[in-house]
């Protein structure tokens, strides 16, 4: 029967070698978070990077939603995937972030396409009750969420792709003794969703773990 390989850091970097290569830009900002210290955590890993490139490509994605955009590396991932005429609202509450994430989209020429709302994505969400989106990526504040998630579906085109990141939480929610309020929130998160039959999902573990949900 087979069985999922152990991904060692020589095998990925193989893989990579041999899978889609990122533009200079996207590059470049996985360069300047390395400068952060600790909080270059919340960039997405390439391999997701990867993988919601050709989600899009395969789904003919053209409207996107993103909760949560740090420096803009998912963000300009997903954009440079879309056509043209595609079009990216990208959601995060952090001006100084928001500001350097725009000057990275100016550099890949991508900012016809990404619009950013800088506010508490709650806010944003309600307000955008008329818009509708072919996929939605969550990569937020963990403790919300089931409430971006709810709002999502209220959002989202039937048929459409919820993709949520961190649902692994670094290997933590599989520890039945892990008893971390965001490690109890993620692992809650995710039974729910598997139990929801509104969506059918499976977890991919790229990166930190991605929740794939196809709307019904």
């Amino acid at each position: 029967m087979g069985a999922n390989l152990d991904i060692t850091e020589k095998l990925q970097n193989y893989i990579n070698d041999f899978g889609l290569k990122l533009s200079p830009v996207q590059q470049e900002i996985i360069n300047y978070n390395k400068t952060l210290g600790d909080i270059k955590r919340m960039q997405v890993d390439p391999t997701q990077c990867y993988f919601l490139h050709l989600i899009i490509k395969i789904s003919n994605v053209k409207d996107v939603l993103e909760i949560g955009t740090f420096t803009g590396l998912s963000a300009l991932s997903i954009s440079l995937a879309l056509p043209e005429d595609g079009k990216l609202i990208a959601l995060d509450k952090n001006e100084e972030t928001n500001k350097i994430a725009l000057s990275f989209f100016k550099k890949a020429n991508q900012t016809h396409k990404i619009q950013t709302i800088v506010k508490p994505a709650l806010e944003t969400l309600d307000e955008l009750n008329n818009k509708k989106f072919d996929m939605i990526f969550i990569d937020a504040d963990k403790m919300n969420y089931k409430a971006y998630y709810e709002k999502s579906l209220g959002l989202i085109n039937r048929g459409g792709l919820i993709v949520i990141d961190n649902v692994l939480w670094h290997g933590e929610v599989a520890d039945e003794k892990n008893d971390d309020k965001f490690t109890i929130n993620i692992r809650e998160f995710n039974k729910f969703v598997s139990e929801d039959k509104r969506v059918e999902q499976i977890i991919i573990p790229l990166g930190d773990g991605m929740s794939v949900c196809r709307v019904l």
